[in-house]
């Protein structure tokens, strides 16, 4: 079953309605991190729930009550929960998407008002917070709506809406109402979903459509090492005393290899080997050596296998040392000998490594490597929290519906890739309902979200748009 010529043809002529309700969307300045921005990031929730409602959708803004933040106990966006369809003879899919954004100010380098859509005409470019980061994405379902209403055609599948208006500050609200509701058995919001659509990633590069199985999990350290009572002159000190920055720069040192090499034992143990199979998926990913050093603006790949780098990315796990808090960093130079430092660093994590287990691991490691020093310093390692990490089958009937829509959308076979960072609601779901989890990104590569001048290509709302719906029609035509 493919997508209705009417409904493609609908969404092609209704294309400027559909970019006047994202200008909408953008000028609210729903930033969830910003306690002065609250009341417009609830703003926003009504206003999606509003736009549901106009749509035929059942909808229940759920209340997750208050938080402390910057000193204030403001209460939590609502999540909006949607239904639409209860037809036991359709699938259902669980679609989930975010209504908050991150911080912007056009003094951080902004070349257009951040809460205001600018189109560049000549090149499609749309550019505002949220664009792509995930206001569009959550307009193109709404667009999928529109079409089917003003064309009086019937939904292939029943759909259950998920909105959140934390996602950019903090999901655990989220995932205590996913774990109220799932407790409510056949009663649940999320009772008799098969499948779950998330739309917040983006393509690899400005090319290709591709769909995400696998995200990295994460934990984070921090490591200080202490001796003397206050910081000491070098010229008075240097030799004499057990120092805690070189105690410290001595253990970093010890964490990871220049090429990349996790140095703690056990750590790249854990993961199993891509065998052919797996490997020749990286190999036919349109991603390129050249694209790696264009994203990074220098030609320092640790290797110039694309394969290799490509899974170093995606499926092997990585350790990256980030910041010494402590020391000395301003202009000119200080000869001065720190009391306390601390370095940090974070290990991104895949299956079947989970925070837990990769904490027992370097927790150890560290001890055992400062013993070695002699030193009479004092050492002190503290986890900074962290989330496990995800991977789906994706030889799914949802990833192979998702694949024939991309083919006949664009034309082409998506790229079936793993992203390096996180995205903890994804794993939650997974988890909570016990269905599979499609990652169907809508921007690009190239889109800059959380950066100044966030965009969405125009071609990318629209067919991204056309792209969700032929979603859903194959849904309903797969066999399963």
């Amino acid at each position: 079953m493919t997508s209705s010529a009417d409904f493609l043809q609908y969404i092609d002529q209704h294309s400027q309605k559909f970019i006047d309700r994202l200008a909408e969307a953008v000028a609210i300045p729903s930033v969830s991190a910003d306690a002065a921005h609250r009341t417009d990031v609830i703003r926003m929730s009504q206003w999606l729930d509003g736009q549901l409602k106009s749509l035929g959708v059942e909808t229940r803004l759920a209340d997750l009550g208050t938080h402390v933040m910057d000193g204030q106990e403001l209460p939590l966006p609502p999540v909006v929960l949607g239904k639409i369809g209860n037809d036991s003879k359709k699938k259902t899919v669980l679609v989930y998407g975010h209504y908050d954004v991150q911080p912007a100010e056009k003094s951080d380098g902004w070349d257009t008002e951040p809460f205001v859509l600018t189109i560049d005409e000549k090149s499609g470019r749309m550019f505002g917070r949220g664009a792509t980061d995930d206001k569009g994405p959550v307009l193109g379902w709404l667009n999928v709506l529109e079409a089917h209403q003003a064309l009086g055609l019937e939904l292939p599948v029943n759909i259950r809406f998920c909105f959140e208006g934390m996602e950019e500050t903090d999901s655990d609200p989220l995932d205590r109402l996913l774990q109220s509701e799932v407790s409510k058995g056949s009663d649940s919001w999320f009772a008799g979903v098969d499948c779950v659509c998330i739309s917040d990633n983006y393509w690899l590069n400005t090319r290709t459509p591709c769909l995400t199985y696998g995200l990295r999990g994460i934990i984070g350290f921090k490591l200080t090492i202490s001796g003397p009572a206050r910081d000491l002159h070098s010229g008075g000190f240097g030799r004499m005393v057990h120092e805690p920055m070189t105690d410290l720069i001595y253990l970093m040192g010890k964490l990871v290899t220049p090429d990349g090499r996790i140095l703690i034992p056990g750590v790249e143990e854990m993961v199993v080997p891509a065998d052919a199979e797996e490997r020749e998926l990286y190999e036919k990913l349109d991603y390129t050596i050249q694209d790696v050093e264009e994203a990074v603006g220098a030609p320092i790949t640790i290797s110039n296998d694309k394969a290799t780098v490509l899974m170093g990315r995606m499926r092997m796990p990585s350790l990256s040392l980030h910041g010494i808090e402590g020391a000395f960093s301003g202009p000119g130079g200080k000869t001065v000998i720190p009391s306390t430092v601390s370095g940090k660093f974070s290990l991104r994590l895949v299956p079947p490594q989970t925070p837990e287990t990769i904490e027992k691991l370097v927790v150890p490691y560290l001890e055992q490597e400062f013993a070695k020093l002699n030193s009479k310093n004092k050492m002190k390692i503290e986890s900074m929290g962290g989330g496990k990490p995800w991977a789906a089958d994706y030889k799914h009937w949802n990833y192979e519906a998702a694949i024939r829509a991309t083919k006949a959308i664009y034309n082409r076979s998506p790229d079936l890739t793993r992203e390096g960072g996180s995205i903890p609601v994804t794993l939650s779901f997974s988890e909570s309902l016990g269905v599979n989890v499609l990652l169907l990104p809508m921007g690009r590569g190239d889109d800059g979200a959380h950066s100044t001048n966030e965009k969405l290509d125009r071609s990318n709302f629209i067919e991204g748009t056309k792209l969700l719906g032929t979603y859903l029609y194959e849904i309903a035509a797969i066999a399963t």
